[in-house]
């Protein structure tokens, strides 16, 4: 799996001219991403296969060792990944997140501990964290 886009927003995809349908690899994202939304997964496991640079690949590798219902800062994935004057970096990787919600770069908050950018809108973003801190997970 190499992108999951949004309908509408910054995060809108589309298919590149290389693109194919996997009916396989599509088949288990969409079970996993109905799973995830009915509250019963916490954790994806998809072959994925994201594009991007180093540091991107870096900051992609790191969102997906934030725990479920968990958060951290920008600054703090700047730390996990060696690179701690990097934060805005770090949100300009994170906002390029090619396969949001199963690389979860919507744990990912300001330093003052609030909600800042997400492709698929704030409120998307505030939903996802709902979801997740409702099934008995504080965030």
């Amino acid at each position: 799996l190499s992108c999951l886009g949004f309908p509408s927003g910054k995060m809108q995809q589309r298919h590149q001219a290389d693109w194919y349908l996997d009916k396989t690899v599509f088949k288990q994202a969409k079970a996993q991403l109905m799973s995830y939304f009915a509250g019963n997964l916490q954790d994806f496991v998809l072959p994925l296969a994201p594009s991007g640079t180093q540091f991107q690949c870096e900051v992609w590798q790191a969102l997906q060792t934030i725990a479920y219902g968990e958060t951290v800062t920008y600054g703090e994935i700047a730390q996990q990944i060696g690179r701690p004057k990097s934060s805005r970096a770090v949100g300009a990787a994170n906002g390029q997140n090619p396969i949001p919600v199963i690389i979860p770069c919507h744990r990912v908050i300001g330093s003052s501990g609030k909600l800042v950018g997400f492709g698929g809108g704030l409120s998307t973003k505030e939903h996802l964290l709902e979801l997740e801190s409702s099934q008995g997970v504080l965030i």
